[in-house]
C-alpha cells in the first residue's frame, strides 16, 4: 500500500480498494438486471456472480473485501427491487460471499489457481443454491421432490459457478504485470 494511501473504510479498505469492490459490486447487478431472462436454467446468473467475487477477492486480497461486496449488492438487489423474497436475499448473497472471504483466509492464494477458482466457485455457487431450499422446506414441500430439486439446483448452480470462476486467475494475473491491482510478495502496486 502505498503511503500516501489513507486507510478510511472501517479502518480497512483505501479508497481505491473501495472502489474495486464498489465497481464489482455493481457489475453483478448489472448482470442480474441483463439476465432477468426467462431462460428456465436455474443458476445461470451464479456465472457473472462468482466471476465477479473472485474478482474482487484477487484485486482486493483482504478477508472481509467480497463480503461487503455481497452485502452491497443484497442492500442494492432490495431497493431495486430485485428480490422478491425479502430478507432471503441477504442470505442469497453472503452465503458464498462468506465462503469466498473463508477459501481466501484459509488458502490466500486460490486465486491464482484455475483449479482452485473452480472449486471455490462451485462451492459458493451450490451454497447459494440452498437459500432457497430451506424456504421450501418450511413451505412443506414434500421431502422426496425436495431433495430431487435441491440436488439438480445445486448442481447446475456449481456448473455456472465453477465456469465462471475460470477466467478470474488470467485476468488477475494481467493486472497484477500491469501494475494496476497489488502484486503479493513485493509490496508494489
Amino acid at each position: 500500500m502505498n503511503s500516501h494511501e489513507q486507510v478510511f473504510l472501517w479502518n480497512r479498505f483505501t479508497l481505491r480498494e473501495a472502489l474495486l469492490l464498489g465497481f464489482c459490486a455493481t457489475f453483478i447487478i448489472l448482470t442480474r438486471a441483463g439476465l432477468r431472462l426467462h431462460l428456465h436454467l436455474p443458476g445461470h446468473v451464479m456465472f457473472f456472480t462468482m466471476f465477479f467475487y473472485l474478482l474482487a477477492r484477487g484485486c482486493v486480497p483482504k478477508i472481509g473485501a467480497v463480503t461487503l461486496v455481497g452485502l452491497i449488492v443484497s442492500l442494492a438487489s432490495i431497493l431495486l427491487g430485485m428480490g422478491s423474497k425479502g430478507p432471503v436475499v441477504f442470505v442469497k448473497f453472503l452465503l458464498p460471499a462468506l465462503l469466498v472471504d473463508l477459501a481466501g483466509a484459509l488458502f490466500p492464494s486460490f486465486i491464482s489457481s484455475m483449479v482452485a477458482c473452480a472449486l471455490v466457485g462451485a462451492l459458493a455457487a451450490a451454497l447459494r443454491s440452498l437459500s432457497d431450499t430451506g424456504l421450501e422446506w418450511l413451505s412443506g414441500m414434500e421431502e422426496e421432490v425436495l431433495l430431487r430439486k435441491t440436488v439438480v439446483t445445486a448442481c447446475l448452480f456449481a456448473l455456472y459457478g465453477g465456469f465462471g470462476s475460470l477466467a478470474v486467475p488470467s485476468i488477475i494475473r494481467r493486472l497484477r504485470k500491469n501494475g494496476l491491482i497489488y502484486r503479493g510478495s513485493d509490496r508494489k502496486w
